[in-house]
């Protein structure tokens, strides 16, 4: 099975995040698929940024949830590059992307959109939040989800058979052999967050893992040297 190589907010390591110019980097790199994070803007955009706030990733301030997007075009969220709404990746790259539920309020938003311009081969629907999860695949049955979690141990599969999800996101440091094969038990396919050095990437390979998040294109490449000279003998 071919290890799965997602783009952390495009390749976050050598762009912008969670900005069209990550986003076109990643897929430019080859990575199978790219990870972004959704939130609303106070008029009801689903707006691709991390955190809560814009302080971190832009030269402005304040809580996405208390700007406007015209507000939100107004700042500069790395060199030169605006804050994006998901509509706009989706047109701006053709690899498969990971969409990130931050805010629960995005997830009945998210779903409009994923049913309107028939993504559900396309997105895939990540979150910590088992509700957003729920509610995204209520509202949408053949959705495809991934639970996200950070605190580990073997709720996570009972969590993931919950909700849907056909694969868990968990922080490299935490995962542990067993709860790897209690997961592949399951049917449950395993990734983590974040592999960005040969030997984060061994780790990842150790575990059995199928696939992490990454914040640089060079591991997609040492994954694709690796798989192109098959297994050893």
């Amino acid at each position: 099975m071919s290890f799965l190589t997602v783009g952390h907010r495009g390749v976050m390591g050598v762009e912008p995040e969670n900005t069209l110019r990550s986003f076109v980097r990643a897929e430019r790199e080859g990575l199978d698929q790219i990870e972004l994070d959704l939130h609303l803007s106070k008029d009801g955009a689903l707006v691709v940024m991390h955190d809560a706030k814009v302080d971190r990733t832009t030269d402005g301030s304040g809580a996405i949830a208390d700007l406007t997007l015209a507000e939100l075009r107004q700042l500069d969220a790395g060199l030169g590059e605006r804050v994006p709404v998901f509509e706009e990746v989706l047109d701006a790259v053709a690899t498969p992307i990971q969409a990130e539920i931050k805010d629960v309020a995005a997830a009945r938003v998210l779903a409009d959109v994923l049913r309107e311009r028939r993504l559900l081969d396309r997105v895939t629907v990540l979150s910590f939040h088992d509700e957003a999860l729920r509610e995204v695949r209520e509202y949408l049955p053949g959705v495809r989800t991934v639970l996200v979690a950070g605190r580990l141990g073997p709720e996570i599969v009972e969590r993931a058979q919950d909700v849907g999800a056909h694969l868990v996101s968990l922080e490299l440091r935490r995962i542990y052999l067993e709860l790897v094969r209690q997961c592949h038990r399951a049917g449950i396919a395993v990734m983590a967050w974040t592999v960005n050095t040969a030997q984060e990437l061994a780790l990842a390979r150790a575990l059995g893992l199928d696939g992490a998040a990454t914040d640089v294109p060079e591991i997609k490449h040492a994954v694709a040297a690796g798989e192109s000279m098959g297994p050893a003998t």
